[in-house]
C-alpha cells in the first residue's frame, strides 16, 4: 500500500489536566538531573557538567491542576501508515509517538500505556508514561510534554510528511519534527531541526525518550564499552556490560533506579536496540548528531513496583532507552548563534537469531551492527538528511495550532519558514503594544496575571517606563518584580513587588514577596506575605496550593493548620494540601490525627507526588515511631523509594 497520513481520534481513560497555576514558577521544583552533584571524570570526557542548568520552568506555568481520577476522553491523533508500519502520534500532548505497530507481527514496538495518568515528573509538573517523548531546551521532561503542538502536512517525494513544531521560549529557539514512511520502508523516518536565530550562544538540550516494555529476559544492545552513571551524589564512568556484578544490559537484574549514559564507540553504527528473549524488538538508529544513548530503569524492588503502579493501570512495567545531543543529561551543550542543528532518527523492528543472544556482549554488538549495515537503511541515513533539507524548509498546510509565541518572535525577526498563529488569547496586545509604546495595559488585581515574558528587552523597558508611562500601574511593577527575580536581583524584585502592592492590593505581589523572602531566608516574612496573599485569593485553588507549599518550605506548620480550617470543602480535599495538613498536624503534636488522615481511603498519596520525593514514607515512619515507639516497615502503598537500602 502507499504511505498515508490521516488525522483521527482515540478514546482512552485519562485524567483531566486541569488549569495551570495562576502564579509564576519562581521557587522551582526538584529536578533529579540538576541536584548537587560531584563529577569524578577525566579530562577528555567533555560532558559540560552542569552547563545550562535552569532553576525553574519560568516563563511556563506549572501544570499542577490534575487529579488522579480517570474518565473516558477523546484524544486527537495523527497516523502514518504503510504496508509495514503504523505510527500513531498524540498531537495535543507534545507530539508523543504513542505507538508503533509492526504489521508483519502485529506487535507494538513501544510501550503504550493503557491510561493517560498525569504524574509529577516534568519541568512543568504533569507527565505521563509511554511512547516516545521529544524533550528540548532545558534539562528534564519538556515544557511541551502536555501541550498541543503546531501540526501540518507536507507533500514529500511520493509520500506525505507529518510536521509538528513549536517555539521554545527559554532558549528562544524554533524546533521542527518531520515524520514520514516511505512506501517500501520498514522504518519510521524522523527528521529533526532546531534553529537558534539569535545572536548569542545558548545551552541546548535534546533527548528522545523511548518507552519500551520490560521483558522477563529482555536485553538492550548498544555499541559502548563504558557509560556515565551516578551514585551517592557522584557522577563517574563505569565499564559495561557488568557493573558491580550486574549485567546492566539485562535490565531485569538491575536492583534500583538508575541512569546509564553510554559512550558510543565511533566505529559502530549509531544505534540502540531493545530485544525480547527471541531476539525481536525495537531498533533505534540516528545520524551522528545524536552522540549518546541512555538506559533508564526504575530498578527491581518494592519501590520500583510502586512507581510503575502509580503510572499505569494494567499496561505493565517499562524501561526507557533514550538518544541525546549531549553525552549525559547533567548538562546542556553550547549552540552557536544563527545556527540550525539537524539530524535523522529511525524507528523500526529488528530480529536477531535467538541463538545469537547467547553470544558474548562484544560479539552481540558486532552481530547487531552487521544486521544494521546489511538489512536496514542506515548506510544511507546521513545522505537522506542532506537530500531532505530543502523539503524541511518548505511551507506546510496547517492542521492545528500551538502557542502564539512563535508568531511574536517571527514578527520581531521575520526569518523562519514556519507558520505561527497569534490568536490574541495570550495577552498579545499587552506585551506587543508595550514593546511598541512603552505602556503596559493594567489588569484587574483580583484576576490572575496574563502571560509572563522572558528577555532583556522586556526588563530594560519596564525598568525605564515604571518611572514614566507606568508609574501608577500595579501590574507593570508586578511584572517588573517577576523579571528582576528571574535575574536574581532580589533586592530590586522586592522593591518592585512592594510598589505594586502599594498601588493596588493584590495577591500576586504578595506571592512574589514571599518568594523573595524565602530566597533571603526570611521565613517569618515569607509566611506573612503568603498568608496575606491567600486571604486575597481565597477562591483560587492553585494559589492556595502554592501558599501551602511555601508555608511548608518556611517551616510554618502552625500556619498550615490555622489556614486549613479556613478552606472550603473542595480545597480541603485537594491531595497535596491535605497531605501538607497531615504533616503539619504531626509537627504540631497531633500525630494521632495526622496518622488517621495519612491512612484514610487506603493511603493518602498526593496526585502530584514528585519523582525522587520521599516525604510520604518519611512521614508515615515518623508518625508510626512517635505513636508506637517501634520502627516498622513502610506499607507498600507509601513505598516509593527505589533504593532498596532506604
Amino acid at each position: 500500500m502507499k504511505s498515508t497520513l490521516r488525522f483521527d481520534e482515540i478514546v482512552l481513560p485519562a485524567a483531566d489536566l486541569g488549569e495551570t497555576s495562576s502564579v509564576p514558577d519562581l521557587v522551582g521544583h526538584v529536578n533529579l538531573q540538576q541536584s548537587n552533584t560531584e563529577f569524578v571524570l577525566g579530562e577528555t570526557d567533555e560532558i559540560y557538567e552542569g552547563y545550562g542548568q535552569y532553576p525553574s520552568a519560568y516563563p511556563y506555568r506549572q501544570n499542577n491542576g490534575y487529579k488522579g481520577e480517570l474518565r473516558q476522553k477523546k484524544l486527537k491523533t495523527a497516523v502514518l501508515e504503510n504496508a509495514y508500519l503504523r505510527a500513531e502520534f498524540l498531537t495535543e500532548l507534545g507530539g508523543r509517538l504513542w505507538s508503533l505497530i509492526d504489521k508483519s507481527t502485529g506487535k507494538n514496538l513501544l510501550y503504550t500505556n493503557d491510561v493517560l495518568q498525569f504524574r509529577n515528573l516534568a519541568v512543568c509538573n504533569a507527565w505521563f508514561s509511554g511512547g516516545v517523548e521529544w524533550n528540548i531546551g532545558i534539562i528534564g521532561h519538556s515544557p511541551f510534554t502536555t501541550a498541543p503542538l503546531y501540526v501540518a502536512n507536507v507533500k514529500g517525494d511520493g509520500y506525505p510528511i507529518l510536521r509538528m513544531y513549536e517555539y521554545e521560549r527559554i532558549r528562544r529557539v524554533f524546533y521542527q519534527m518531520d515524520f514520514w514512511l516511505e512506501e517500501e520502508s520498514r522504518f519510521l523516518n524522523c527528521r529533526m531541526r532546531v534553529v537558534n536565530p539569535g545572536t548569542e550562544v545558548v545551552p541546548m538540550y535534546w533527548w528522545s525518550n523511548i518507552a519500551v516494555p520490560e521483558h522477563e529476559k529482555g536485553r538492550i544492545i548498544v555499541p559502548a564499552k563504558q557509560a556515565y552513571t551516578s551514585k551517592a551524589g557522584k557522577v563517574y564512568k563505569v565499564d559495561i556490560p557488568v557493573v558491580e556484578g550486574v549485567d546492566v544490559t539485562r535490565y531485569k537484574e538491575i536492583p534500583q533506579a538508575v541512569d546509564y549514559f553510554f559512550e558510543l564507540e565511533k566505529d559502530f553504527p549509531t544505534y540502540i536496540a531493545h530485544l525480547d528473549e527471541t531476539g525481536y524488538g525495537l531498533l533505534h538508529l540516528s545520524t551522528k548528531r545524536l552522540q549518546s544513548r541512555k538506559l533508564f530503569s526504575w530498578g527491581n524492588n518494592e519501590g520500583s513496583d510502586r512507581w510503575q503502579e502509580f503510572l499505569t493501570k494494567d499496561a505493565g512495567r517499562y524501561i526507557e532507552i533514550q538518544a541525546g545531543l549531549g553525552k549525559t543529561q547533567y548538562g546542556c551543550i553550547p549552540m552557536a548563534p544563527h545556527t540550525a542543528w539537524e539530524w535523522m532518527e529511525q524507528y523500526g523492528p529488528v530480529q536477531l537469531a535467538k541463538e545469537d543472544l547467547s553470544q558474548s556482549y562484544e560479539k552481540l554488538k558486532s552481530i547487531t551492527a552487521d544486521y544494521i549495515l546489511t538489512k536496514t537503511e542506515y548506510p544511507d541515513l546521513e545522505e537522506k538528511l542532506v537530500s531532505t533539507k530543502q523539503t524541511a524548509k518548505e511551507p506546510a498546510s496547517a492542521v492545528a495550532c500551538g502557542s502564539p509565541f512563535g508568531a511574536w518572535e517571527k514578527e520581531r525577526r521575520g526569518t523562519e519558514h514556519l507558520f505561527f498563529e497569534d490568536s490574541g488569547k495570550h495577552s498579545k496586545n499587552d506585551w506587543q503594544e508595550f514593546l511598541k509604546t512603552g505602556k503596559l495595559c493594567s489588569r484587574d488585581p483580583k484576576l490572575p496575571p496574563g502571560e509572563f515574558v522572558i528577555g532583556r528587552a522586556y526588563l530594560d523597558l519596564l525598568r525605564k517606563t515604571v518611572c514614566t508611562d507606568n508609574k501608577d500601574n500595579w501590574y507593570a511593577y508586578y511584572q517588573l518584580g517577576v523579571l528582576e527575580y528571574q535575574e536574581g536581583s532580589y533586592r530590586h524584585a522586592r522593591k518592585a513587588f512592594e510598589k505594586s502592592l502599594e498601588i493596588a492590593e493584590n495577591p500576586w505581589a504578595c506571592h512574589g514577596l514571599a518568594c523573595v523572602c524565602l530566597q533571603e531566608k526570611e521565613e517569618a516574612k515569607t509566611s506573612r506575605y503568603i498568608c496575606q496573599g491567600m486571604a486575597l485569593a481565597k477562591d483560587e485553588l492553585s494559589y492556595i496550593k502554592e501558599g501551602f507549599r511555601l508555608l511548608d518550605l518556611c517551616h510554618d506548620s502552625a500556619g498550615i493548620v490555622k489556614w486549613y480550617e479556613k478552606l472550603s470543602k473542595i480545597q480541603k480535599q485537594e491531595s497535596r494540601i491535605r497531605f501538607l495538613y497531615a504533616k503539619a498536624l504531626h509537627q504540631t503534636g497531633k500525630s494521632k490525627e495526622a496518622f488517621a488522615i495519612l491512612n484514610e481511603n487506603g493511603g493518602l498519596i498526593p496526585d502530584d507526588f514528585r519523582e525522587g520525593e520521599v516525604s510520604v514514607e518519611q512521614l508515615w515512619s515518623e508518625i508510626q515511631e512517635t505513636l508506637t515507639g517501634e520502627k516498622l516497615p513502610v506499607p507498600h502503598v507509601f513505598r516509593f523509594s527505589t533504593n532498596p537500602s532506604s
